[in-house]
């Protein structure tokens, strides 16, 4: 038992190495913990605070960290710490902490504009959390970023995106100690989850004869891209990303794999096969002819007999080239970690600028020249065409584990190679779908979907053939 001294007339006391002293009506404690002095607000009542006092001490006692013990931090302090902590421990990608890096960056601003009242993460109350909210509907910002764009106020899915990464920053701080003690997430008051997107742009579906029609419109360069897109629910950025190493048309199966080593990977870093029905195969086919290696999607102009710069190399060789290309230095650089990643990144994605892989930009920019070629002007993110993939899906009733893994959505435990579908919690684990089983639920949604029929051998627009409505690039 802690000895406990009797109280002075001043109210003050002591629990073992605690120290328990009254100011006006509240009773604050103060102990010394790995050198330091500290002082921390207890209780208004005594016993409460004589309480508290006895598990500090006793926490002081055993070594283990107390619990009224906290290292006060600036916002700003504490948005470095947590990015370095993405940047270094979970190693985010680098577009994830860029994004995570732009959002929070609104808070450090609100914080300026309310002074030093606000500088300390513990100050931040529930209060001012929702007057961040209402400032962060007065600004305007750039869309993409760059400083000559038009800026624009943020639209509501801006808004829940900024608080909700600024509730996981808190989160962080009340993990890592920097709040006091029982210091809920301020964050946590906003309901963030249950607030209402008003201004996004909804997505429509493509019907099947808008889908016919818009392959219809497709040059011979275009065809094999969307056909693939329709056909397999791939993200844009995966298709840009695909290489020839990864497509066995004679076993009907595409494979959409990490590529770390060439700055690239999947969104949830799962990944999949996926079984290619064989009208898609056969023009897939005929897109590879002759070719061993490279982009399994080159550029226009490679149909015009460009020769990319990396043309002929294995993917071993690009692997060990994007290595030396990310080993240069300049020489005295102090870069942060932040920035480092980053170059890394560039130059190991030079790669593919270097085989004429097609971007993201490009499968978009040729979505919208089809979409006004058939007069779907207001049709201009190629996503729908994963939407309409997984609605194809639902729609012939393909089994959801299948859906799961077929959209991408499944995720791993980290040192597993268990992978466990969203929402089927542990069936998901015992629950094996054998390949035999997803082709032929597949190829079945893709026949009752209809849009394949009379694919085989469509006539398509040449390379040369005017467009319409075209879309500067």
């Amino acid at each position: 038992m802690p000895s406990e001294k009797s109280a002075s007339s001043t109210g003050t006391f002591r629990v073992g190495r605690v120290t328990v002293y009254a100011r006006g009506k509240t009773y604050y404690l103060r102990y010394f913990e790995n050198g330091k002095r500290l002082q921390v607000r207890g209780s208004s009542n005594k016993q409460a605070a004589r309480q508290l006092a006895a598990q500090v001490n006793a926490q002081l006692e055993t070594g283990v960290p107390a619990a009224t013990s906290f290292e006060p931090i600036s916002i700003d302090q504490l948005r470095q710490r947590w990015l370095a902590y993405h940047e270094q421990v979970k190693q985010s990608s680098v577009s994830t902490v860029a994004r995570y890096r732009t959002a929070t960056l609104h808070l450090v601003q609100f914080v300026e504009t309310q002074g030093n009242r606000l500088k300390m993460a513990s100050n931040l109350t529930p209060t001012m959390v929702e007057a961040f909210a209402l400032w962060l509907r007065t600004i305007e910002v750039a869309p993409n970023g760059h400083q000559n764009t038009a800026k624009r106020k943020l639209m509501d899915k801006g808004v829940t995106f900024i608080l909700e990464t600024c509730r996981s920053l808190f989160s962080y701080a009340i993990k890592h100690r920097h709040l006091p003690p029982y210091h809920d997430n301020p964050f946590a008051a906003l309901a963030i989850d249950s607030m209402v997107i008003e201004n996004a742009k909804p997505i429509v579906l493509l019907n099947l004869d808008q889908e016919r029609r818009f392959l219809a419109a497709c040059d011979e360069w275009e065809y094999p891209l969307f056909l693939t897109l329709m056909l397999t629910g791939m993200r844009p950025g995966e298709v840009t990303h695909l290489l020839l190493d990864d497509i066995d048309v004679g076993a009907g199966v595409i494979r959409v794999t990490n590529k770390a080593e060439l700055g690239w990977k999947i969104k949830t870093r799962s990944e999949r096969s996926m079984p290619l029905h064989p009208v898609l195969a056969e023009v897939l086919k005929e897109l590879i002819g002759t070719r061993t290696t490279g982009p399994l999607f080159p550029q226009r102009r490679c149909a015009s007999g460009f020769v990319p710069a990396l043309a002929g190399m294995a993917i071993m060789q690009l692997n060990r080239l994007a290595t030396e290309r990310a080993a240069v230095r300049q020489p005295g650089s102090e870069a942060s970690t932040a920035s480092s990643r980053r170059e890394v990144q560039r130059l190991r994605r030079s790669i593919w600028r270097d085989l004429a892989s097609i971007d993201e930009d490009d499968v978009r920019i040729a979505f919208m020249r089809i979409g006004r070629r058939i007069g779907l002007e207001n049709q201009t993110a190629p996503k729908v065409l994963r939407h309409g993939f997984a609605t194809m899906l639902q729609d012939a009733n393909v089994d959801p584990l299948i859906r799961n893994l077929l959209m991408g959505h499944s995720t791993a435990s980290a040192g597993s190679s268990v992978v466990r579908p969203a929402g089927l919690g542990m069936t998901g684990v015992y629950t094996h779908s054998r390949e035999d089983t997803i082709r032929q639920q597949l190829f079945h949604a893709i026949d009752v979907h209809g849009l394949v029929a009379n694919q085989a051998g469509m006539p398509r627009r040449s390379l040369s053939t005017p467009t319409t409505g075209a879309i500067s690039a």
